[in-house]
């Protein structure tokens, strides 16, 4: 295979903020502004939320959330495995047991009906995760932890743009999470948020990230990366637009190729955009692993979708196994496809003929 591209394609967004926008920020912390609670505000304004609470990273968000979340005594955090691939680890960071449910695989997202079916009375938090494409039932999760009075807490990393029906993500249970890592939407270099609605709640976080209750530590969010976030989201819109520029012309090439199918956003107008996925039904004919290896010899660096599903993999602390014969087929049939600010137009056409010359 020949490599093609040079420095290689990702599949990460890696947005960079305008430099006057960052340099302006930039100086206001140099000046002692209070940039991390500018940036605070204005991200519980954007989710539509009362509170935002900033920490060092999401790893440390959802660490955070779920220590002062999950109801004491109880021992499971039911989840889906389709997910992020650390999210287990982050489950044992709290001394709690990851407990994994299936997911629909129309939206590859954990539903009240999956989450009622793997329940036990050792759960204590639902951890519900928007996938990396469209959102779950968000409201009908709401009312799972209403009947069930357990809390309720979203990891939304991947749908900070998104409005679903009822309001904005960021606005649903009794939280949720995300990231302001460089391959994000909004690239704070690194960080991360927790949203809520609840004061007593927001300020449980803000004592366990600043380190003054007895449990907490230091997970502060540094000033520069709020000050680098802030110019991302002065430059949202605009770089919604370009992402939306790429996905429609995924969507007009893709079409035809037999056996790949583009994952659509629910509403492509008002959605984000940030990440392109495919799935290999059928009729594509090389597995996923085969199209990845000549896909990697081009430098066309494409990821399996969620691979292995985190049910299946060694897990080195105590966990629940599973045995989720849905989730096992689904992570074997989707990819990521390059996206984000250093992926062009006339790249993405470059990937589609490759494609098409892989199925000929």
């Amino acid at each position: 295979m020949t490599v093609l591209f040079a420095p290689p394609l990702s599949t990460s967004n890696l947005v960079r903020p305008d430099r006057a926008d960052l340099l302006h920020y930039a100086r206001a912390v140099h000046a002692g502004a209070p940039v991390v609670e500018w940036l605070e505000e204005r991200l519980a304004a954007f989710h539509e939320a009362a509170q935002c609470v900033t920490v060092c990273n999401g790893f440390w968000a959802l660490v955070l959330a779920i220590h002062a979340l999950a109801v004491p005594g109880r021992r499971d955090v039911l989840m889906p495995s389709l997910t992020y691939r650390r999210m287990a680890d982050v489950v044992a960071w709290t001394r709690r047991r990851p407990r994994f449910c299936e997911v629909d695989p129309a939206t590859l997202a954990a539903t009240p009906g999956t989450m009622r079916a793997a329940l036990v009375p050792d759960v204590g938090l639902l951890l519900a995760v928007h996938p990396i494409v469209g959102t779950c039932d968000a409201a009908g999760l709401v009312d799972l932890a209403e009947e069930t009075g357990l809390p309720l807490l979203f990891d939304s990393v991947e749908s900070v743009y998104e409005r679903v029906a009822g309001g904005k993500v960021g606005s649903f249970g009794q939280a949720e999470c995300f990231s302001l890592h460089a391959s994000k939407l909004i690239n704070g270099c690194e960080g991360g948020y927790v949203t809520t609605n609840d004061m007593a709640l927001a300020t449980r976080l803000a004592g366990l990230r600043d380190g003054t209750a007895p449990d907490g530590m230091d997970a502060r969010l540094n000033g520069i990366h709020a000050a680098m976030a802030l110019a991302g989201l002065d430059g949202l819109a605009a770089q919604a637009g370009r992402n939306r520029a790429r996905y429609d012309t995924y969507d007009r090439l893709l079409r035809g190729i037999p056996g790949l199918r583009l994952l659509p956003f629910e509403d492509p107008a008002t959605s984000s955009c940030k990440t392109i996925v495919v799935e290999l039904t059928d009729g594509f004919p090389l597995s996923r692993g085969a199209t990845l290896e000549r896909l990697h010899a081009a430098n066309v660096l494409a990821r399996a979708y969620y691979h292995p599903p985190l049910h299946a993999k060694a897990m080195a602390y105590d966990h629940v196994p599973a045995d989720l014969p849905e989730t096992s087929a689904l992570s074997e049939r989707f990819m990521l496809l390059p996206c984000g600010d250093h992926v062009s137009i006339s790249d993405i056409e470059a990937v589609v003929r490759l494609l098409r010359a892989l199925v000929a």
